[in-house]
């Protein structure tokens, strides 16, 4: 274990799944639910690392990582922490199966922090930069059919010393920052391929016109692509694509998708020689006036409240990467079983079945756009925002987006962000900035987004900031008391709590930091801190419903390292709230 300053008088926090690890291939599941061929191998397991202070073509391995976890974690099995400076390198030594190439072998990857080279048989294949987004590689013409092939990587992180976007880590962890991760963090995975193999999909149900778009994206489109939808295993449409890769298929009838019934339905479309399956939900997200002409959230053409949980990604044992597929179901299936409908994605983009689960299961998502930016100034992002001030954002210094490079990476990374998880169809709201972190020109950005993805609403500057665009008057409360804004400050938008609460509790033996611990308001007893909470539903949050409230977060589903303030401990042990008077009080936190 790295024994710096930083990371002293650490508890070491295992969740109960991660005795569950197959060590020969964790995360063996399919990793992309909604482009899905019969053709995979999945690469995790362990393969050989070194961490060195100078690059190396040859470089001697110091050991074994378990791959998919960062080293930085305590399942890589290094718990070593990669400097700015210093080069993280991977090797991994496979052969392909007998029949398995078709024409082409891709290599993907889930996601990698930061920037990567990859090299089959010592011959570079390519280069990634971006730590939250999958990318692949055809390595066809690297490979040997015959023996042992050579995968290796050299990867590099500056954390937070760069402007790339990062989310909360940060070197010098602490408070609402976190132990800051590098390389490999999602499953490592190949496929064989056709030479004309469907490459994406774009899905767009509309549900008043009983109707969904379907795209194709395919390097020849010369010949249709056949669809063929089913619900519950009965087919209930077909269709073909035009020149163009697209076709709009109409239904009859069909099911809605909500939380309470997430109805999905299949899909498979086939290209030549090439065959794939996803599905979609029949639902639709906006922002409408009620009866009483109060602005609110809408689900279907319905006014519906979104009552949801800050959700941060993190794993004390695995950092990024949960430790396998039922601990990412965990978090969503007990904040159902809870009462809640909805989790606020936190700065950090999940790997795809994440929100395959939330779309099964009926979890709403609300996604924020991963932070970056650098050298902020601290009045600016901080003190105005305590005494209820706002500011312009198109001071880039003051934001810590002075360099253009750095604004310019912020729309890359968007835009990757939007396509990626345009086809989710529980994620129901963009949020592109929150609470200053990096932001600049806000309105620019909102307008950029709509013409990307029309589909959704965007809270345009999640807690500070605000610039008075967007879809919401979007608010974060932990100090003083919560009131609706007036009609002047909401500016025709509807009202959101986006962030509040963050009571704290300790719960001994279920502590990462032995000696500080953060949360906006502690208790001290398992009684308290319930009454507190409850206290805070009851007198502050169900009176505004009626008022103009049309959704709320509280911070936050677990404890995350220091900062204590989750209804679930960080090793997702202890649940710090009575389930049955927890659900019966969510029962009343609605429309």
């Amino acid at each position: 274990m790295n024994k710096s300053k930083y990371y002293k008088n650490l508890n070491t926090l295992y969740t109960p799944f991660a005795e569950k690890i197959d060590k020969n291939c964790p995360l063996p599941e399919y990793p992309r639910p909604q482009l899905e061929r019969d053709s995979y191998i999945n690469l995790n397991g362990y393969w050989d690392y070194a961490i060195l202070s100078q690059p190396s073509e040859l470089p001697t391995y110091q050991g074994k990582i378990l791959v998919p976890f960062s080293p930085e974690s305590p399942l890589s099995g290094v718990n070593k922490l990669l400097k700015p400076s210093e080069f993280l390198y991977y090797r991994k030594i496979f052969t392909l199966p007998e029949g398995f190439k078709k024409d082409r072998v891709l290599l993907h990857f889930g996601a990698v922090d930061y920037l990567c080279k990859v090299y089959i048989n010592q011959k570079l294949v390519g280069e990634h930069r971006g730590g939250f987004f999958p990318f692949t590689f055809d390595i066809t013409d690297y490979l040997f059919a015959d023996k042992e092939n050579y995968l290796t990587m050299e990867v590099t992180d500056p954390s937070d010393t760069g402007f790339q976007q990062r989310g909360k880590q940060k070197l010098k962890r602490g408070g609402i920052f976190y132990t800051p991760q590098s390389g490999i963090w999602q499953t490592v995975w190949m496929e064989s391929v056709v030479d004309n193999y469907i490459e994406n999909i774009k899905i767009t149900p509309d549900i008043d016109s009983s109707s969904v778009d379907i795209e194709v994206f395919a390097k020849d489109l010369s010949t249709p692509a056949d669809i063929e939808i089913s619900f519950a295993g009965k087919k209930v449409a077909s269709g073909k694509t035009d020149k163009d890769g697209k076709a709009k298929i109409t239904f009859s009838e069909y099911k809605l998708w909500s939380p309470e019934e997430p109805n999905l339905y299949d899909i498979t479309i086939t290209l030549g020689d090439d065959n794939i399956k996803s599905y979609f939900g029949m639902r639709k997200f906006g922002v409408g006036n009620d009866e009483a002409g109060i602005p609110r959230l809408m689900l279907n053409n319905e006014p519906y409240f979104h009552n949801g949980l800050l959700d941060q990604g993190y794993w004390s044992d695995g950092l990024y990467t949960a430790p396998t597929d039922e601990a990412l179901i965990y978090d969503i299936q007990i904040t159902k079983d809870l009462g809640f409908n909805m989790l606020r994605k936190h700065i950090k983009i999940e790997p795809l079945r994440w929100y395959y689960h939330c779309d099964r299961l009926g979890m709403l998502v609300w996604q924020d756009f991963v932070n970056g930016g650098r050298g902020a100034n601290k009045l600016y992002n901080g003190f105005l925002s305590i005494i209820g001030r706002t500011a312009d954002d198109t001071n880039y210094r003051w934001g810590g987006r002075k360099e253009e490079e750095s604004r310019k990476e912020y729309y890359v990374d968007s835009e990757k962000t939007i396509k990626l998880l345009y086809n989710t169809v529980s994620l129901a709201l963009w949020v592109p900035f929150n609470e200053s972190w990096g932001q600049f020109d806000a309105l620019k950005v909102t307008d950029w987004v709509r013409t990307l993805d029309n589909t959704r609403p965007i809270d345009h500057a999640s807690g500070w900031l605000d610039q008075g665009g967007g879809d919401f008057k979007s608010t974060h409360v932990y100090f003083v008391p919560i009131t609706v804004p007036s009609e002047k400050d909401r500016k025709g938008r509807c009202f959101i709590l986006s962030e509040f609460g963050g009571y704290s509790l300790d719960i001994e033996g279920h502590v990462f930091n032995s000696k500080k611990s953060f949360g906006y308001r502690k208790y001290s007893s398992l009684k308290e801190f319930e009454a507190a909470y409850h206290k805070l539903f009851e007198e502050s949050i169900i009176p505004l419903i009626e008022k103009g409230l049309s959704a709320t977060v509280y911070t936050q589903i677990t404890d995350v390292e220091d900062e204590i303030n989750g209804i679930i401990t960080y090793d997702r042990k202890v649940v710090k709230l009575d389930a049955d008077k927890l659900r019966e009080l969510n029962s009343r936190v609605k429309l």
